[in-house]
């Protein structure tokens, strides 16, 4: 079996989001956090988080991208427990048993977003459309190297990401950085 677990390439994810998640936690969409929301009344790194987190399972913070990454029963297990002790602390589960079957529900969809190669790099889109939420899920590809291209700095980089596969949304995404900077807290 496999589960998304968070990367972190650079430090962008410590001042998109209002809590980034550590690197190599496991992952859900997350994205049910939103479910009851006023989407209107979000704050920017809330949006951010909204539009293109993936939500980590220790520090329950925001990734933007998770590796397929293979889990033992053990780990899938752990990572079930985690996430139904924060629905039914954080959330006001009304059991321990409700809170359970919604975390095996959220880890078995992480698990069906990874039908992928280990390592595959993972990201996604959220918009709303028709009062509901949407994801699109892209998997992410390091460039191949380009005939007669610098080979010296093509292996400097750890990646570049220029291809991806899942669906079009046509939409097109502005991120104000220095605004979310502006946001952060000291």
């Amino acid at each position: 079996m496999k589960l998304p677990r968070t990367l972190r390439l650079d430090p962008s994810d410590t001042f998109v989001f209002a809590k980034a998640a550590e690197p190599g936690e496991w992952a859900v969409s997350g994205s049910f956090l939103f479910f009851d929301a006023d989407l209107d009344a979000l704050a920017p790194k809330e949006r951010a988080a909204l539009r293109a987190g993936f939500l980590g399972l220790s520090s329950f913070g925001w990734s933007t991208l998770c590796v397929v990454t293979l889990v033992t029963e053990a780990e899938r297990a752990e990572a079930v427990e985690s996430l139904a002790r924060f629905i039914h602390e954080q959330m006001g589960a009304p059991s321990r048993e409700a809170a359970r079957a919604a975390a095996e529900d959220e880890i078995a969809f992480a698990a069906s977003i990874c039908d992928h190669a280990e390592g595959t790099v993972l990201a996604v889109q959220r918009g709303i459309e028709d009062g509901e939420i949407r994801e699109r899920f892209r998997t992410l590809h390091q460039r191949a190297r380009e005939k007669g291209g610098d080979s010296l700095h093509a292996q400097a980089r750890a990646f570049t990401f220029v291809e991806s596969e899942g669906e079009e949304s046509g939409v097109e995404e502005h991120v104000d950085l220095i605004g979310l900077m502006k946001d952060k807290e000291p």
